[in-house]
């Protein structure tokens, strides 16, 4: 199984920027939800519309599990969560339109995990402080310092390749299945393995990285 290939070269440099598969797809996604979101609070009245009802309702579910994993005190989390688990579900469904998802590729699920990652300890720094910040990596005893240390770093690999793995073998399989089926492809046989690997694995797995950043980032004020 390749990585994501290289759709064009942008001459900028002197051997060229290489924009891959995973660079259009993401910028697709991105303009997609971009324009959903116009689309859906554009003209917004208090009568809501259709539209309008349906964006409320999207806004209200994001916020009120934000709120219900993290607490109130950081319901304004939400916008955040929110972001994740729109991009994260519609890239790992994006198999379904014929493309490779951005979370096939370790680049993007690793940068996902990174601002997850730093967001975790900004928090907290705020809530408790440099100095108990710091104090927090050699407890319960001074002595487990490095494990501590280890324990931090493991947490974006262990996102990042979690959502990694998952979608990639996802990925891989379809593609084994589809060469070895060949014209019987055609048939709705595959449909099946698509909605679990596309559909129901996708969107499982956004929101279990959508979890997992609630609830670090909670820990981190504890």
């Amino acid at each position: 199984m390749n990585g994501p290939e290289v759709i064009w070269v942008l001459p900028f440099t002197e051997k060229g920027i290489p924009i891959t598969q995973t660079v259009t797809t993401t910028w697709f996604i991105m303009l997609l939800l971009v324009g959903l979101s116009i689309f859906l609070t554009r003209s917004m009245k208090i009568k809501a519309g259709k539209k309008q009802i349906v964006a409320e309702m999207l806004v209200d579910t994001i916020y009120n599990l934000t709120e219900t994993t993290m607490g109130k005190r950081f319901k304004n989390f939400a916008p955040y969560i929110g972001t994740l688990l729109l991009f994260i579900g519609v890239a790992n469904i994006s198999g379904l339109l014929g493309l490779r998802p951005p979370t096939s590729d370790l680049n993007t699920t690793l940068g996902l995990a990174l601002m997850t990652f730093v967001l975790i300890h900004f928090v907290g720094i705020k809530t408790k402080g440099i100095g108990g910040y710091l104090k927090g990596f050699l407890e319960p005893m001074p002595f487990l310092l490095p494990i501590n240390l280890m324990g931090e770093i493991a947490t974006p690999i262990s996102l990042s390749f979690r959502l990694f793995g998952n979608i990639l073998g996802g990925l891989i399989i379809m593609t084994l299945m589809y060469q070895a089926l060949g014209w019987i492809a055609v048939l709705p046989i595959p449909a099946i393995f698509h909605a679990y690997f596309d559909l129901f694995a996708g969107l499982l797995q956004s929101f279990i990285f959508a979890m997992l950043t609630m609830v670090f980032v909670s820990l981190a004020s504890d």
